[in-house]
């Protein structure tokens, strides 16, 4: 589990600097009352994703990477919300839970 959010994060920050340009990111633990875990949240004012569906879409890559970035890291994290507009930024915030 510690490999998942390692490698899932390392890509969300990758993409943080990369295509938008830079930004923040915070780190939390997270109790919901039944279990305990690890939130991340990656920020950035840079350009947006305009089309979420093609995004995450296994293979596109809007640079020369693999296209696996996005599906991949939410495939490796037990929760996964992404905020994002054209012009707007991206905030995606993920969560691994302790089992």
């Amino acid at each position: 589990d510690q490999t998942k959010l390692v490698t899932a994060a390392s890509e969300l920050a990758r993409n943080t600097l990369v295509y938008g340009g830079g930004g923040t990111v915070e780190v939390s633990r997270v109790d919901n009352g039944r279990r305990q875990g690890i939130r991340i949240v990656f920020a950035n004012q840079g350009p947006g994703i305009a089309d979420l569906d093609l995004a995450f879409t296994d293979g596109y890559t809007s640079g020369g990477g693999l296209g696996l970035g996005l599906s991949g890291a939410r495939r490796l994290v037990d929760e996964f919300d992404i905020e994002t507009a054209a012009g707007q930024g991206t905030s995606i915030t993920v969560t691994k839970w302790c089992r």
